[in-house]
């Protein structure tokens, strides 16, 4: 078994409204509670790590995955978007969709589309932190095919 340790530093230096840092190994940045539930919104907070987390390993498998399976791809761009709940004082990170968007050389071909369907299903199961959410946060993947 290999396992992987990796470390981050948290300074939180006053109270709920104020602005704190963390730092790993390649990154450094300030951290607050976002403005939508009335903080500072000074630097990241907790709701884009775990977003900015999940999409990262997620089009990274995906790449990882269309590498494997030989599809010749131009650009591999991605939106994500977290939902957040309130509800009685209790926040609730609910759901998380990723939407990317493949550009491939020639026209789709059916088995092509397909494939690449599969894969960007297949990858969202696959990912570590889609992992580590499931059965706490819905994580869904919708792909867009271009033609470069």
């Amino acid at each position: 078994m290999t396992q992987h340790v990796f470390h981050l530093n948290a300074h939180w230096p006053g109270g709920r409204n104020d602005t704190g840092t963390i730092e790993t190994r390649n990154l450094h940045t300030k951290v607050s509670i976002p403005p939508e539930m009335d903080g500072p919104g000074i630097g990241t907070n907790p709701d884009e790590m775990l977003l900015g987390a999940a999409a990262t390993c997620y089009i990274i498998t995906l790449a990882a995955m269309m590498e494997r399976s030989k599809i010749e791809k131009i650009d591999l761009t991605m939106d994500s978007e977290g939902y957040v709940d309130v509800t009685n004082g209790v926040i609730t990170y609910q759901k998380i969709i990723h939407r990317p968007v493949v550009t491939i050389k020639h026209d789709p071909s059916k088995n092509i589309s397909t494939l690449l369907q599969k894969l960007a299903t297949k990858a969202e199961h696959s990912c570590m932190i889609s992992r580590a959410l499931k059965g706490n946060v819905e994580v869904e993947a919708i792909l867009t095919i271009k033609k470069g």
